[in-house]
């Protein structure tokens, strides 16, 4: 058997293994291209596939309980307000508390400032994220009112709440939300009536 060598081959074997070897990059771009397109693909089905974590509905607190309670609409929605002082703040003019939805009974922290008539607070419906701002004037009937706008401070919602007087009874609120103890494992206690912060386990 002859060996040929690259010299002694006809010029159409060279031809035929230089388009082969085109023909395998080719073929390696194209399974690069495909396995760079497809990666982000798996990815978002490994996602589409779990579902998104389900925030923590919050709770009541008892001890905003014990605050000064406004009764009124945020929009066209009824709310109950409970509102007051920081105890213990080195801050006078420091302000919190919750509000809850008479329909569903969802509940939102409250805190801020108030500053004479003035009231500069955020909400938050978890407890850690800031869901909204809270710009209004208190009357000198103890009344508030003035709107509640998204972070960025867009989508302004109007809203008028009068002081419930003392001893009176607040509206019925929905009992959509589970109560704190349902929630909260046998033993534990509710922190801040947030119950997806647990102690005593």
């Amino acid at each position: 058997m002859e060996v040929l060598t690259q010299a002694q081959r006809p010029p159409r074997a060279a031809a035929r293994r230089g388009s082969a070897s085109r023909a395998r990059g080719w073929i390696v771009a194209a399974a690069a291209a495909a396995m760079v397109l497809a990666l982000p693909l798996a990815a978002h089905a490994q996602d589409a596939g779990t579902q998104p974590p389900l925030k923590s509905a919050l709770k009541p607190n008892p001890e905003f309980a014990k605050l000064p309670q406004y009764v009124g609409t945020l929009g066209k929605r009824q709310i109950v307000m409970r509102l007051g002082a920081k105890a213990g703040d080195d801050d006078p003019t420091g302000v919190h508390g919750e509000y809850q939805f008479t329909d569903t009974g969802e509940v939102i922290l409250i805190a801020g400032d108030r500053a004479d008539a003035t009231l500069e607070a955020e909400d938050s419906n978890d407890g850690t994220h800031i869901t909204g701002n809270w710009v209004g004037t208190f009357a000198e009937d103890g009344s508030l009112s003035g709107d509640r706008m998204d972070p960025d401070d867009s989508h302004p919602v109007p809203f008028d709440l009068k002081p419930l007087a003392a001893g009176a009874a607040a509206p019925a609120v929905s009992t959509g939300a589970a109560s704190a103890s349902a929630s909260t494992p046998t033993g534990a206690h509710a922190v801040n009536g947030v119950s997806n912060l647990v102690i005593g386990q």
